[in-house]
């Protein structure tokens, strides 16, 4: 997935800074969003969100032939990397919890694929609809903040996951270290500033500006990982990305 917000689709449907969303509020924003979605991501990042998510294709080392899942998929970059990565005796399944998000991507990949190389489902990131040890690598891109408990999250991508199989795991993050506070400072100006008066002028001003208090909640870049091992996972390491404001959790299944 993009640069994604957090919360629900009108101001008045937010909760409090802090406050957990219901699901309900994080499906009706995914799909308020739809229409606007790759645009607002290629704004945001100034492209450098499909630099990062070949990084993650590449962590996550899937082999030729095998399955892959995309969680929390958006509009799918991610899953047809994945694809073309599989190739033709491969599998890419994309998980979404936002219907429409989901028919965007179905759309994008019949015009990169004429025989079904994806398989899109309508699913829950807690309560994944999948048996264990099903898949031979999987990233999730942008959606781990939004996921109502990220402990949970881990714990099903390792049960689906195979053994030795990898994923990774790519979002915004407060940066740590000596410039943390000044490039914290930065990131809020700029979401501030560039984000919400570009999601304004398409008429999703209140979704994107719940980005910066979910970025604020979320788990720093060594919590992330320790939070993975608890999980199950043998190995997990964390790359700091653009000094930190994104990273990546790459965790591997023993």
């Amino acid at each position: 997935m993009g640069l994604t917000p957090f919360s629900g689709t009108m101001a008045s449907n937010f909760p409090p800074t802090g406050d957990q969303p219901a699901p309900s509020q994080v499906q009706s924003l995914f799909n308020s969003i739809a229409p606007v979605y790759d645009e607002l991501n290629d704004q945001l990042s100034f492209g450098m969100h499909r630099i990062w998510k070949r990084m993650a294709v590449a962590w996550a080392n899937l082999p030729e032939g095998g399955v892959g899942l995309d969680l929390c998929c958006g509009t799918g970059d991610l899953a047809l990397l994945l694809a073309d990565a599989v190739g033709a005796q491969g599998q890419v399944y994309g998980v979404d919890f936002a219907c429409d998000l989901l028919a965007v991507a179905d759309e994008r990949a019949q015009r990169c694929y004429p025989q079904p190389a994806i398989l899109w489902q309508q699913g829950d990131a807690l309560a994944l609809d999948f048996p264990d040890r099903f898949f031979d690598g999987a990233t999730l891109g942008y959606g781990l903040r939004n996921v109502g408990d990220i402990p949970r999250c881990l714990r099903e991508l390792h049960r689906v996951l195979k053994p030795g199989a990898s994923v990774a795991i790519l979002d915004m993050n407060r940066p740590i270290g000596a410039m943390a506070n000044p490039l914290r400072q930065f990131q809020e100006w700029y979401l501030e500033n560039l984000v919400v008066p570009s999601a304004e002028r398409l008429g999703v001003r209140e979704e994107y500006a719940y980005i910066n208090p979910s970025i604020e909640r979320f788990p720093l870049g060594p919590m992330q990982v320790e939070m993975a091992k608890t999980a199950g996972f043998s190995q997990a390491i964390y790359y700091p990305l653009a000094l930190g404001l994104m990273g990546m959790l790459v965790a591997k299944k023993g």
